[in-house]
């Protein structure tokens, strides 16, 4: 499998359950992220943002059992400003390196509607549809979104139940550890809490390039 993101904790956060539930069952995962994440309005105080959210990347891995790791150096908040086949380009790249036959991407719109994790998986669509390979988007009920839009005044781009493809029950022991690795990011975030406990134990995704 590989998961293709933004951002540095894009794995852990919004990924990181998927990861290690499928690992546990014998997935083989690599991750590509195309970004430091050195434009994050947390974590400002800390030097370097870009070396340590890679550095707390790393770390994530680790905790997630992730075998291999890409990050690359577009810059954090104007990935949708860089060419599609560029990007492409690095994602059919680690499809060699990885021998991955699936890939794990952020829903269409980017759950949060963030730019950068829209252009992620576009470029994951296009080397994927290349490739013939499946492209399954982590996704997020609409309850779920709805509840953090109301109460945090976000963006959230929920799913309908017709819309949701696959369902599955999560154990999030070791998506939690992840998340502290990622000290700059997950120390001052509320939205992130409230939404791991209105998701409780259930994980929900869509088929963007279905398997054959």
């Amino acid at each position: 499998m590989l998961v293709v993101c933004a951002h540095p904790d894009d794995e852990s956060f919004g990924l990181g359950a998927a990861i290690s539930t499928f690992g546990e069952s014998g997935a083989s995962t690599t991750v590509l992220c195309f970004t430091h994440g050195e434009a994050s309005t947390l974590g400002a105080d800390v030097g370097d943002l870009g070396q340590v959210r890679s550095e707390e990347l790393a770390t994530a891995a680790v905790e997630l059992g992730v075998r291999d790791v890409e990050l690359l150096h577009y810059g954090d908040g104007r990935l949708s400003e860089e060419s599609l086949g560029e990007l492409s380009d690095h994602v059919d790249q680690m499809i060699d390196r990885s021998t991955a036959d699936l890939l794990l991407v952020f829903d269409e719109g980017g759950i949060t509607g963030h730019a950068d994790h829209c252009r992620a998986t576009e470029a994951a669509l296009a080397a994927a549809r290349e490739r013939g390979l499946a492209v399954l988007a982590w996704a997020m009920d609409d309850e779920v979104a709805t509840a953090l839009n109301q109460e945090f005044g976000a963006g959230f781009i929920g799913r309908e139940a017709n819309e949701i493809d696959l369902s599955t029950h999560v154990d999030r022991s070791r998506q939690r550890r992840a998340i502290a690795c990622h000290v700059s990011q997950a120390s001052d975030n509320p939205v992130l809490r409230r939404r791991l406990v209105l998701q409780g134990d259930r994980e929900v995704f869509r088929w963007l390039v279905p398997p054959r």
